[in-house]
């Protein structure tokens, strides 16, 4: 399991907030580790053939004392990390996804599809950027 949450980013904010990948075997089957994961607390978010995003710690009052987001994906489908990377190394696009985050977050406290939506423009772009430079980073 890799962590993403990008580091220097206001941790007294999103401290509370894990951001992990679990990379899986080409030949195994997503949907037993989901139905572990749903055993365990996890809620499934989103879901297609070769991904799934899950969390655990939201509550129909806001937020559990600790928030994760666990993102299952086939090794080599890297989005998140190529994405904490370009972050990492471009501090002015970090502020403004820091930036529109907060935002967002008063927007949509209570709507968690409502606050993904709004930002998956801004991470398109910067992760389709980010995987033309560091192209080969996670093979």
């Amino acid at each position: 399991m890799r962590f993403f949450g990008r580091k220097g980013q206001r941790e007294r904010i999103f401290q509370r907030l894990k951001n992990k990948v679990m990379e899986a075997p080409g030949e195994c089957d997503l949907l037993k580790i989901k139905e572990l994961l749903e055993d365990h607390g996890y809620f499934c978010m989103s879901q297609s053939n070769d991904r799934m995003s899950f969390n655990k710690g939201y509550t129909e009052y806001g937020f559990d004392d600790r928030v994760f987001h666990l993102h299952l994906r086939y090794i080599g489908d890297n989005d998140e990390l190529h994405f904490r990377d370009y972050l990492i190394e471009h501090t002015e696009i970090a502020g403004q996804y820091e930036e529109m985050k907060l935002k967002l977050w008063k927007e949509y406290e209570y709507n968690r599809d409502a606050y993904t939506d709004a930002k998956t423009e801004f991470v398109r772009k910067w992760t389709s950027k980010a995987r033309t430079i560091y192209c080969g980073r996670y093979e």
